[in-house]
């Protein structure tokens, strides 16, 4: 009866285990016992095993990072390239605005002199005078510089600087353009509409030097630009840095997929004749 008891205990452990036990009996009740519930204790089977790995999507991480530097590199847990892509882009905007504020302010600086120092009545009144010692071809009568009250016909004032040409390379521009603003301190054929220069009555001579207004006012328009000039720089650096964060974002997520995996399954553990279900998680990381 001993051994018919003994054999009924090691079949019913290959049936739960579902694997060949080898169980080695002395012939002993109680310790044939002990040993085949010590042996089902130990039994751990893989009901469900789901293999999951944890995945950052590359595309996502790049459209993040181009749309907001760094957010693909935080999205792929790579915080610190995250903070220091967010550094150069708050860095850059700065600047840009910084440097861009700068050159509105000497902009209307140097456009504030010029409209004190610099008159387009004058440099007509000049021309005029002297269209004939210039090109000797021309009638400046035959022009109708100045309307009622003074105010210059400017369609008519550039045919006039048209018809002299030579000395005349360049036409001026309507006032308040940017153009406008640039010519009168940039072509020395607008020297003589500075008011250090002197009056219609001045003689012209090729070789007459610019006057101080001119250089100062020259000056003062090219600081404008250097101002503009770095804030186009920031401007390049923050596309620069958009494109380059999101290359790096989607690297980033790549390299992430790489090194990390996440496996779950379900160990079930025999007791005797009672079974446990526990479920595990097994965390691999990869330098």
């Amino acid at each position: 009866m001993k051994k018919y008891f003994v054999l009924l205990i090691v079949i019913n452990l290959s049936i739960y285990a579902q694997e060949s036990i080898e169980i080695k009996l002395n012939g002993t009740l109680f310790f044939d016992s002990n040993i085949a519930f010590e042996h089902s204790s130990k039994i751990d089977i893989k009901d469900e095993n789901n293999n999951t790995v944890i995945k950052k999507s590359p595309l996502l991480a790049g459209l993040l990072s181009f749309a907001l530097p760094g957010a693909g590199e935080f999205y792929s847990e790579s915080y610190l390239k995250s903070a220091l892509f967010v550094a150069a882009e708050v860095a850059a905007i700065t600047f840009g605005l910084i440097y861009d504020k700068k050159g509105d302010e000497q902009t209307i600086s140097f456009q504030n002199y010029a409209n004190a120092h610099w008159d387009v009545a004058r440099y007509a009144r000049w021309t005029i005078k002297n269209a004939k010692s210039i090109n000797a071809n021309v009638d400046p009568n035959s022009f109708n510089i100045f309307l009622v009250g003074g105010k210059v016909n400017w369609s008519e004032l550039n045919r006039l600087e048209n018809a002299i040409g030579n000395y005349y390379s360049h036409r001026l521009a309507p006032y308040g353009d940017q153009q406008y603003y640039e010519m009168i301190g940039k072509y020395p054929q607008f020297n003589v509409g500075w008011d250090d220069f002197g009056n219609e009555d001045t003689p012209f001579n090729y070789g007459d030097p610019l006057t101080n207004n001119f250089i100062y006012y020259s000056k003062e328009r090219g600081k404008a630009n250097d101002f503009y000039n770095v804030a186009s720089t920031a401007v390049i650096i923050v596309v620069v840095n958009h494109v380059l964060s999101a290359v790096d974002a989607a690297w980033t997520a790549s390299s992430f997929n790489k090194k990390i995996n996440i496996s779950s399954d379900i160990e079930k553990i025999e007791l005797g004749y009672k079974k446990i279900y526990s479920p595990r998680i097994n965390f691999q990381y990869y330098f």
